[in-house]
């Protein structure tokens, strides 16, 4: 991990170390090969960015609880089942650098261990009765999947507008922010407008996160990482894509979106694109509305109590749109 993360991470560090022991525990079944997958998701975890979200949000408003380590284990459960299953439906061998479930234990396996994480999450809220973080947390997947069944959608006519984008994007990415932040703050209080500010706060930084995403596509900014252009391959409508299709000419428009539907494989036409987008504005474009999601994050954390966890949220939304991957 990063010493980045680990400096953001400092004023939770011991509740996060607690969790990742508590995740495990609550990952566990008595069926070994269930105990074999779930131990595999969680060895090759990531950087740990949403329960930090959901740590640092408590501290700014309470005391860190049972309560909050449960909110954090809820999210990552529901999480981790809609990223197994995703893998399923986009037919990905990789996840993280690492296999996926699937690829290891073919779909019908991974499927069900999907089901298998979604019941775990539910029962852990039921039994606890946390049917308030519950509430939060399953409107977040729904979410979630609208999201992913409106960008289905949207790619295979090629037509979205910037409203639809955003639509799409704080349904997919910012809204499970928007639920670590929303969360935290409610494990510790029943304050609903600072559960509200919260929430704000987490979708803002979710949209900032998606649309540097969308610019890895294209290079980054140092000129060292190379373009990806995998959103290109995968026919997926970025803000850079719209924006340079929005300030083009119809002919200039049919070619691009001719290449998209029918050469997407094609590495020189990809490039192709790329250098379309670039020469339209719509990298410079998409940098902009990128920083004002930041300054409007930022806006909504001034409101926050004063402490080092609300420093810490501030350098973690920075991080999230100047990290390099």
């Amino acid at each position: 991990m990063s010493k980045a993360v680990d400096k953001i991470k400092e004023p939770v560090a011991l509740h996060m170390d607690e969790f990742e022991n508590k995740f495990k525990h609550a990952m566990k079944s008595s069926v070994p090969l269930l105990d074999k997958i779930t131990a595999y998701i969680v060895k090759r975890k990531g950087k740990q960015i949403r329960p930090m979200f959901t740590f640092l949000s408590a501290k700014c408003f309470g005391e860190i609880n049972e309560s909050t380590y449960r909110a954090a284990a809820l999210i990552e459960l529901l999480h981790t089942a809609t990223l197994v299953h995703d893998d399923v439906v986009d037919d990905s061998n990789e996840r993280r650098g690492f296999f996926s479930v699937n690829a290891l234990w073919k779909n019908k396996i991974a499927v069900l261990i999907g089901d298998f994480l979604l019941s775990k999450g539910l029962l852990l809220s039921l039994e606890n009765d946390d049917f308030h973080l519950l509430k939060i947390v399953t409107t977040a997947v729904r979410e979630m999947s609208e999201g992913e069944l409106l960008q289905i959608e949207k790619a295979r006519r090629l037509d979205i507008s910037e409203e639809i984008y955003f639509e799409i994007i704080t349904k997919k990415t910012a809204t499970l922010i928007a639920a670590c932040c929303a969360a935290g703050t409610a494990s510790v209080c029943e304050n609903q407008s600072q559960i509200k500010l919260a929430k704000e706060f987490g979708t803002l930084t979710g949209i900032a996160f998606q649309i540097k995403d969308d610019l890895f596509d294209f290079g980054s900014d140092d000129g060292i990482g190379k373009p990806t252009g995998i959103d290109i391959k995968e026919k997926k409508m970025t803000l850079p894509l719209i924006y340079a299709l929005n300030n083009s000419t119809w002919l200039e428009k049919r070619k691009i979106i001719n290449i998209i539907k029918n050469h997407n494989e094609e590495s020189e036409k990809v490039n192709e694109v790329i250098n379309f987008v670039i020469k339209k504005g719509g990298v410079d474009y998409t940098k902009k509305v990128m920083n004002d999601y930041k300054l409007k994050a930022l806006n909504v954390l001034k409101q926050f109590p004063n402490c080092d966890a609300k420093n810490s949220l501030e350098q973690l939304l920075i991080y999230a749109i100047e990290r390099k991957k």
